[in-house]
C-alpha cells in the first residue's frame, strides 16, 4: 500500500467520521439532551451557591452549535485515526475485504476505547461526580483505555501465535477470553470513579448513559459501514465497476 492509497484512505476515513458524526449528532440531541437537562435542573435545585452573572454560554447553544461541533469534530478525528489502523490491519487479521475488515476495525474501537472503559468508568451527566476530584477520574478513564487498547493488541497477538496449531476459531475463543480474563483484573484492582450525589434520579442517570452508548455505538457502526464502501471504491476499483457492469447487462431491457 503505496503513500498515495494511504493518503486517500485517511480523507475517506475523515469524510466516513463526518458523515458518522451527524448521525450521531442527531441522536444525541434527540435521545440524550433530555436526561442532561434534567441532571442540570437537579444541580441548580441542590446547589448552595447563589447563580451570579449572566451564563458566557447559553443552554440552547450548548444543546445545538456546541453539540454538533464536539460531535463532527471527535468523528472527523476519530475517522482518521481509524482509518490509519484500518491500513495496518488490512491483510494482517485474515483475508478479509475492505467493508469487513472496516467494519472489524469499527467494532474492535468501540469495544477496546469504549465500551469496556465504560464498564469501569461510565458516563456522568452534570451534577455527577465530585469536581476536586475530577483530574483523578479523567486520569482513571485514559489509563482504562491504554490498558484495554494494549490488551486487545495483545490479545490478537495471542490468537495469530496460536492459531496454526489450534485452528483459527479455537484460538480466537482462546484469545477472546484472556481478553476478558485480564481486562476483568484490571477492573478489580482499579479504584472505582464513580461517586453519585445522594437523591440522584436513578432513571436520568440510566437514560443518559445509555445514551452515551447508543451514540457511541451509533457513531462506529455508521463509520464501518461507510468507510468500508469508501475503502472498497479505492481498493478494488475494478472489482466494483465490474459488478455495476454486469449488474447493469443482467438488467430486463426496458
Amino acid at each position: 500500500m503505496n503513500s498515495a492509497i494511504v493518503r486517500g484512505l485517511l480523507v475517506r476515513g475523515m469524510l466516513a467520521g463526518l458523515g458518522a458524526g451527524v448521525l450521531a449528532f442527531v441522536f444525541a440531541y434527540f435521545v440524550g439532551e433530555g436526561s442532561v437537562d434534567a441532571a442540570i435542573a437537579f444541580e441548580e435545585a441542590n446547589s448552595h451557591h447563589a447563580a451570579s452573572g449572566e451564563e458566557l454560554v447559553s443552554r440552547s447553544m450548548q444543546s445545538t452549535a456546541g453539540l454538533a461541533t464536539g460531535v463532527l469534530v471527535f468523528g472527523v478525528a476519530l475517522g482518521g485515526i481509524a482509518a490509519l489502523a484500518f491500513c495496518f490491519a488490512l491483510g494482517r487479521i485474515g483475508r478479509f475485504g475492505a467493508r469487513a475488515t472496516a467494519a472489524l476495525t469499527a467494532l474492535t474501537a468501540f469495544l477496546t476505547v469504549y465500551l469496556v472503559p465504560t464498564l469501569k468508568y461510565p458516563a456522568n451527566p452534570p451534577a455527577v461526580g465530585n469536581p476536586d476530584t475530577l483530574d483523578q477520574r479523567t486520569a482513571l478513564y485514559f489509563l482504562m483505555i491504554a490498558l484495554s487498547v494494549l490488551l486487545g493488541i495483545a490479545a490478537v497477538l495471542l490468537g495469530r501465535r496460536l492459531a496454526p496449531g489450534w485452528g483459527n476459531w479455537n484460538a480466537s475463543i482462546a484469545a477472546a477470553l484472556a481478553f476478558v480474563a485480564a481486562v476483568t483484573v484490571a477492573m478489580v484492582f482499579l479504584p472505582s470513579g464513580d461517586n453519585v450525589p445522594n437523591g440522584f434520579p436513578a432513571t436520568d442517570l440510566w437514560e443518559f448513559r445509555m445514551a452515551s452508548v447508543g451514540v457511541q455505538a451509533l457513531l462506529w457502526a455508521a463509520f464501518g459501514l461507510l468507510f468500508g464502501y469508501l475503502a472498497e471504491r479505492v481498493l478494488e476499483p475494478r472489482a466494483t465497476a465490474s459488478a455495476g457492469r454486469g449488474a447493469e447487462l443482467s438488467a430486463p431491457a426496458a
